[in-house]
């Protein structure tokens, strides 16, 4: 994948992560976020779960601004998303992946309701509470589950995640 190519696929995985769609990644998309993935999974705020999301949220967002927030006004335009990932990631997502860890962790600890591990039908929740379109997020959830005992573990989880945002290969 030449360099345009790498750089439209990552403006495209902007709109991901402004989730309000002003325009800007900021904390607010991130705390957002987490307020509506512990709605969905009915957690409250002040729980442990629901402390260590909110956490894992501000780390993340922490850690993009770091990477991508060039003129430090707390908030990453799609320029600066884009001139971090090619600068900062497109060689290194063991680097997003660094960033995201806490917060995928708190993810799939709020998701796993019964304490056996993510289902898939809680991943695909968790995928469309943020934005994903349902179809995709089934056939995401699903892909999750490589050896399809139903059950997601955080490695994998991490390492797709990782790989859809900042892999030059992964489609």
């Amino acid at each position: 994948m030449d360099s345009a190519e790498y750089e439209r696929k990552i403006a495209s995985r902007f709109a991901a992560f402004d989730q309000d769609g002003n325009g800007f990644i900021d904390r607010e998309d991130f705390s957002g976020a987490a307020a509506r993935l512990l709605a969905e999974f009915s957690t409250t705020p002040r729980c442990d779960k629901g402390q260590a999301l909110y956490s894992g949220a501000e780390a993340f967002w922490q850690g993009m601004a770091g990477i991508a927030d060039v003129d430090g006004d707390q908030r990453v335009s799609r320029q600066e998303f884009v001139t971090g990932a090619v600068k900062r990631l497109r060689d290194n997502p063991e680097r997003f992946a660094e960033i995201a860890r806490p917060f995928l962790h708190a993810v799939l600890a709020v998701a796993d309701t019964d304490g056996e591990g993510v289902t898939t039908g809680a991943a695909e929740r968790v995928l469309t509470v943020l934005g994903v379109s349902p179809a995709v997020a089934a056939e995401a959830s699903r892909a999750l589950d490589p050896d399809g005992d139903g059950r997601i573990r955080e490695d994998d989880a991490l390492k797709a995640f990782a790989a859809y945002y900042v892999t030059p290969e992964h489609p």
